[in-house]
């Protein structure tokens, strides 16, 4: 284990943006040095240990939805407050200058933030429940899709998916999000014959690949992943239907986002 991965790094709030009723970007007074794709895990003491992708790079931060114990607690700092990371780590997405898609979920639209401001050939379809739980409209170009038609395109961001691949030829597929709508992105890569790259989220102790936490099929999230290809996908048989609890147990993606909620 490398020195850097063990040693806690103090970091000041410089900024807290409200993006939404439940989603707000804290940015750092440091930049770190991450590429699109990796994470760093957060760390509050006396609270918890959690891993997050930078949503901007320079300056640095992490965009985040209110959603446990964790946030809860991260919500109630103020500018100038301290916390602690470790990272970054992992695997990140793979770059191109070829016609790109990018088809992000909920929260998963500030995983592949990054990613996007390094595109430049590129589409970005983003999916939400209803229009109030948008954010990055102005930052970013995007198709919008809200599962109420509320704004944007009715219906889900892998519909919009499919239309536009039969309009237009795209040579790779990016994608973060719920892992449902991830496995449906994947199954239209496969059957238009598009290489597809996913950012998978799993329970995280260590974030180096030690404690086993975040198996999927047979890869490890944090230290394989996050982020993974097509070739690894098809070889992965929990992507898309199972995730491990905080005590170890396999459980359905549907039990395992209800913890988490």
């Amino acid at each position: 284990m490398k020195k850097e991965q063990k040693i806690h790094k103090k970091i000041t709030i410089k900024q807290i943006i409200n993006e939404n009723y439940k989603t707000k970007t804290f940015f750092f007074n440091e930049d770190i040095d991450i590429k699109p794709g990796q994470f760093i895990m957060l760390w509050l003491p006396c609270v918890d240990e959690k891993p997050f992708t930078l949503s901007y790079k320079k300056p640095s931060g992490v965009t985040v939805e209110l959603k446990g114990k964790f946030t809860k607690e991260l919500f109630k700092l103020k500018q100038g407050d301290n916390l602690f990371y470790r990272g970054p780590f992992g695997n990140g997405f793979t770059k191109t200058k070829k016609n790109a898609i990018v088809v992000a979920g909920g929260m998963g639209l500030a995983g592949v933030s990054l990613l996007i401001k390094s595109l430049k050939n590129l589409k970005v379809i983003f999916g939400t429940k209803q229009k109030k739980d948008l954010f990055f409209t102005n930052r970013f170009d995007m198709e919008i899709c809200t599962d109420d038609g509320s704004i944007g395109y009715k219906g889900f961001a892998t519909d919009k998916l499919r239309e536009l691949l039969k309009k237009e030829k795209y040579d790779i597929i990016y994608t973060c999000g719920p892992e449902t709508m991830m496995k449906k992105v994947f199954d239209i890569a496969e059957k238009y014959n598009i290489p597809c790259e996913a950012s998978l989220e799993r329970f995280m102790f260590c974030g180096i690949g030690v404690c086993g936490s975040c198996v999927c099929g047979n890869k490890l999230v944090c230290r394989d992943g996050p982020v993974f290809s097509s070739d690894d996908l098809r070889e992965m048989n929990d992507f898309g239907r199972y995730a491990r609890l905080k005590n170890g147990r396999k459980a359905s993606l549907q039990e395992y986002h209800k913890w988490r909620s």
